[in-house]
């Protein structure tokens, strides 16, 4: 069923059964998203709870002048990025990744090292250096290098979600590449 029947028929009165084929369309695929941001399962389970609650308030109001995925992790992203500076706040051990020019991993203290530490992480130590150098990156570069790594969003689709020119999203990325890069071959 498409997004637009599935829209249809939650404006013709049937909201529960609607919303639920939405979020069984779009569950996993926006878990996978969320947890890469925040990277622990608890922390993506939560957010993404708190997402579908949002998403479930302003459903009435989508005006569909968006595509609804679209629509959907912008609302994912949202909440996972205030889910990630609460937890900054919080922190009593910095959040951030760590940018100084050490090449030992015990003192680094950003996200990645929670990974370590997550039992439903099952990544190799490929996919641990690659976390440590997102890490590195600034939010915006983050983002966007999330979004079209790992989800593979065409770079239309990413500027409207976050309202950027398709141009400025290709030389984020392209930014976001070269640091990986570097910073993989400089930990190898």
């Amino acid at each position: 069923m498409s997004d637009n029947e599935l829209l249809d028929l939650f404006h013709s009165g049937q909201r529960e059964k609607a919303f639920t084929l939405l979020m069984e369309k779009y569950q996993e695929r926006v878990y996978w998203h969320i947890r890469r941001m925040v990277l622990t399962h608890d922390d993506a389970d939560d957010v993404l709870q708190n997402t579908f609650v949002k998403v479930w308030r302003a459903l009435e109001n989508f005006r569909a002048e968006s595509q609804f995925y679209t629509w959907l992790y912008r609302i994912a992203t949202n909440e996972a990025l205030n889910h990630i500076n609460i937890k900054k706040k919080k922190a009593v051990i910095p959040f951030e990744g760590n940018n100084n020019s050490s090449d030992d991993d015990d003192n680094n203290f950003g996200p990645s090292n929670y990974l370590k530490s997550d039992p439903y992480f099952n990544g190799d130590e490929i996919e641990l250096k690659l976390q440590q150098a997102i890490d590195t990156l600034p939010d915006k570069q983050k983002q966007v290098f999330l979004l079209r790594y790992y989800d593979e969003m065409p770079y239309e689709d990413m500027s409207e979600m976050l309202g950027t020119s398709v141009g400025a999203l290709k030389a984020s990325y392209h930014h976001a590449a070269q640091k990986v890069e570097a910073f993989l071959l400089k930990r190898d």
